[in-house]
């Protein structure tokens, strides 16, 4: 089935799922009740046509991606803090006031400004530093850029490698396989139920690890073409084209969780292959917090519904096309076919040269009977004009006659 457009995280003993605009957070409670709570993230891409910009609209989702993230996993693990300090943050939840709202952003905001500062020196600054140390000996600046992104790479395996010793970090990483499983369940078909999820696989293509694998990639490629001489202009260019790759890699998620190219699915592998680290089996009641994450906010029997329709509509389009594909006739009966076609061709050809013919000939006639008939027109104009200058000279003849008996008279 095509992709279904729902994304999630795992967070804190729960997961978290987003459908478009609205998001839901199903945390295991320490009593084990399921918490389920839903919201809404307006995204800037329904703001401004700018925002849904190819490159442009990756760089967005990045960021809007973290803000949701910290906040789901800022409430699920006040599930799991002191009887007093849970009581109050949820109480800072509920509430209205606007004074506890702008603390609660101003808090998130500095810890999101923290984060991506430790990111990018860890991630960019430091294996800059490291590949520099061997400047010495490699005189190639693209080869230095790959050395550089070969640190960068090791850099984030080792950090993953490393907080998956940590227990939180371990079930955090058996929640994600979940939410992992649950959305292949979904999109392979299947009825949501443990049973059908358990046996899912917990890669996906649209996974975040992946889309961090493509960004160290790209970062690569990038860095060894763009190049400048001053140190400080080389560090600069590598934070601010941070988001352009953020952008570019969003990019190829998007067009491979929607693809089922050969291609495009051998390019996916590293990126399936780092979701061994960020991803591990999940017990059936991690799975049953994920599908009520899901339920909450995604109708996956009515995206099943349209999704056989649709299939089923492709393959009669293709049923079709193989059953037009089984008429086809023989090259004999072609040739035969083209040979009555030429035929027919050239009898309408002769026929409308004959027609052709027959009107000029038709034409030629016309014009001798005009001719004639202007000749006639002539000879009569000229029989009548005759006629009358003879009737004239008569008269005339008669008058003179007249005058002279007139003349003889006049004498006697």
């Amino acid at each position: 089935m095509k992709s279904s457009g729902i994304g999630g995280q795992a967070v804190l003993e729960g997961v978290m799922m987003r459908n478009k605009s609205e998001y839901a957070v199903a945390v295991r409670k320490p009593d084990g009740e399921i918490a389920v709570t839903r919201g809404k993230c307006k995204s800037l891409a329904e703001k401004s046509l700018f925002f849904r910009l190819p490159i442009v609209r990756g760089v967005v989702a990045f960021f809007e991606s973290l803000v949701l993230g910290m906040r789901t996993l800022t409430y699920s693990a006040s599930f799991y803090e002191e009887e007093e300090d849970k009581k109050q943050n949820q109480k800072q939840t509920d509430t209205s006031d606007s004074k506890n709202d702008w603390k609660e952003s101003a808090q998130m905001g500095a810890t999101i400004a923290l984060s991506i500062v430790l990111a990018m020196l860890v991630f960019v600054v430091l294996p800059y530093f490291m590949s520099q140390l061997l400047s010495a000996k490699i005189s190639s600046y693209a080869a230095l850029a790959a050395v550089e992104g070969l640190f960068r790479v090791a850099l984030f395996i080792g950090y993953v490698v490393a907080i998956s010793f940590m227990d939180d970090i371990r079930r955090t990483f058996m929640y994600h396989g979940a939410e992992h499983k649950t959305i292949n369940c979904i999109e392979n078909g299947l009825e949501l139920t443990v049973e059908n999820v358990r046996s899912q696989s917990k890669h996906h293509r649209r996974c975040g690890t992946s889309f961090l694998f493509i960004v160290i990639f790209l970062s690569i490629i990038f860095f060894m073409f763009i190049h400048f001489d001053n140190m400080w202009l080389r560090m600069l260019s590598r934070i601010i084209l941070v988001p352009v790759i953020a952008g570019v890699s969003y990019e190829f998620i998007h067009f491979a969780g929607n693809s089922d190219s050969k291609v495009v699915e051998v390019l996916s592998k590293p990126g399936m292959f780092l979701q061994m680290l960020t991803t591990r089996e999940p017990d059936d009641k991690m799975v049953e917090v994920a599908i009520a994450s899901v339920e909450e906010v995604f109708d996956w029997r009515e995206y099943q519904r349209r999704c056989i329709a649709a299939k089923k509509s492709m393959a009669k389009m293709q049923k079709s096309r193989q059953e037009a594909a089984g008429k086809r006739k023989s090259r004999a009966e072609l040739a035969e076919e083209i040979k009555r076609r030429e035929e027919e061709n050239a009898k309408r050809a002769n026929d409308r040269a004959r027609r052709l013919k027959e009107q000029e000939r038709k034409e030629a006639e016309l014009e001798k009977l005009a001719n004639e008939a202007e000749k006639r027109k002539s000879k009569r104009q000229a029989i009548m004009v005759q006629s009358v200058e003879d009737e004239e000279e008569n008269t005339l003849e008669g008058l003179d006659h007249y005058f002279d008996d007139e003349k003889k008279e006049g004498k006697k």
